[in-house]
């Protein structure tokens, strides 16, 4: 399994809906996932992730948890029998798989985590230059696309709704590889410290 791409930034497809996802401006959705971010200063949670890689007919699902903390530390670990640690740190991205050695990759500087909590920290009134975005919404729930124009990844889409509660999160790479993790038991402003973003 490989390092995905940035993550956390965090963004992703929405869970089943009943309702029908209407498409609205960029701008409302890039400003409904600031406001979603507002009120967070850390988060825990578990995750389920599906990771179908290009050359594989099939997919492979994975469980484990993932620790967020503001302005630019993402942390997730993969339980067995897919065991790794990854380390987001800013746009430097770190990953121990078994007790392999450390895999790193350095994201492009605009689209390192600390660039976006600095464009979320006030309101959003032009789109990001070089990336094209789209936001749809249905029944109070967000799905925000990024798209990037240069790196490893192709695309980044989180999920959200209106009370800033995470759902989802869908990363494509450039090579066609996609992972998407699920959120559960999401928990918020845990006082999270450096002791809980290392390698392991």
């Amino acid at each position: 399994m490989k390092i995905t791409g940035s993550i956390i930034i965090m963004a992703v497809l929405l869970l089943p809906l009943s309702a029908v996802a209407r498409q609205i401006d960029p701008l409302e959705g890039l400003n409904a996932l600031r406001r979603a971010f507002s009120g967070i200063n850390d988060f825990t949670a578990e995750i389920t992730q599906e990771k179908q890689l290009k050359l594989m007919k099939r997919s492979i699902q994975m469980n484990g948890t993932v620790r967020f903390r503001k302005p630019d530390l993402f942390w997730m670990k993969i339980a067995k029998p897919y065991s790794s640690t990854l380390l987001l740190r800013d746009g430097t991205i770190e990953q121990k798989i078994g007790t392999n050695e450390l895999s790193r990759i350095v994201l492009p500087p605009d689209q390192g985590l600390r660039q976006w909590m600095t464009r979320f920290s006030k309101p959003i009134t032009a789109l990001p230059d070089g990336m094209k975005i789209h936001a749809d919404l249905a029944s109070g729930l967000y799905t925000v696309g990024i798209t990037p124009s240069n790196g490893q990844i192709q695309e980044v889409t989180i999920s959200f709704n209106e009370n800033g509660e995470f759902r989802k999160l869908v990363i494509t790479e450039q090579n066609g590889d996609r992972a998407s993790m699920v959120f559960r038991k999401v928990n918020r402003n845990q006082g999270l410290t450096e002791r809980d973003f290392r390698l392991e």
